[in-house]
């Protein structure tokens, strides 16, 4: 009895440690739009179509771009907060429609804090053919396991199609839409941002094997050890450092 009087009191007074603070919230946000930059510095954005988000804190909340806006022009006050009922709880402008394919992919992948769709050109040529990733070189040996979505080849534009694109990922990093383009997901929109890089080599690679006709890949047991050597946590960081260090030079030089 003494320590439920105990918590009756301090509870009202006990920090609510899921939701994020001021200031890791203008750092996420911050570092969304940087992602989103670079992502189309690197060529992969498409007009104002594409988007990338991230997870708002422990809560189920994520911000994503506002629609109406490429990747290269988003900053961080062009960013709105969702629910995962797609309600906006921050920000102006109108919402992306396939908002619920990451909502989601939120819902069912608590691992996940940022998620990236595109329609980079090579990723969504890989996807229509529907064939596997092979780990011709070091980028591929991240996404041979990657499914494709055959649900349909049009938008996702309601929670059930997000729900199916949800499922198709699974434990994944990536997904393919078929005809349409492509998603990853990471830890936080550093990663996420990288491996999008990564997975758009890998198959532009891919597609350039081809036109040899046959060519060879690394064996399975052998793409899983450069995967551990390669592409530890600490890499992918040093990647993203390299890649915000390029960005800022070109828009330093107005590029």
């Amino acid at each position: 009895m003494l320590l439920e009087g105990l918590w009756a009191i301090i509870r009202p007074y006990r920090r609510d440690v899921t939701k994020p603070t001021v200031k890791a919230t203008r750092v996420l946000r911050q570092t969304l739009g940087v992602a989103s930059r670079i992502v189309a510095m690197e060529g992969l954005g498409d007009a104002n179509l594409g988007h990338i988000s991230a997870r708002a804190g422990g809560r189920q909340t994520f911000w994503i771009k506002r629609a109406g806006i490429g990747l290269e022009e988003v900053r961080p006050s062009d960013l709105v907060m969702v629910n995962f009922d797609g309600r906006k709880l921050a920000g102006r402008g109108q919402l992306h429609l396939e908002t619920p394919l990451h909502s989601e992919i939120y819902r069912a992948r608590p691992d996940v804090g940022s998620i990236v769709h595109t329609h980079s050109l090579c990723a969504t040529l890989i996807g229509c053919a529907g064939k596997p990733v092979r780990p011709i070189t070091h980028e591929g040996t991240l996404f041979v396991d990657a499914p494709v979505f055959n649900d349909t080849t049009s938008i996702i534009s309601t929670p059930a199609l997000g729900r199916a694109v949800a499922r198709a990922l699974g434990s994944q990093r990536a997904l393919f839409l078929r005809n349409h383009g492509v998603v990853v997901v990471g830890k936080d929109p550093e990663e996420a941002c990288v491996l999008i890089l990564l997975l758009e080599r890998a198959c532009r690679i891919q597609l350039l094997a081809s036109s040899l006709g046959d060519y060879n890949w690394s064996k399975a047991n052998e793409a899983a050890v450069k995967r551990r050597q390669i592409y530890p946590s600490q890499a992918l960081r040093s990647m993203w450092e390299y890649y915000v260090r390029k960005l800022k030079r070109q828009e330093r030089n107005g590029q």
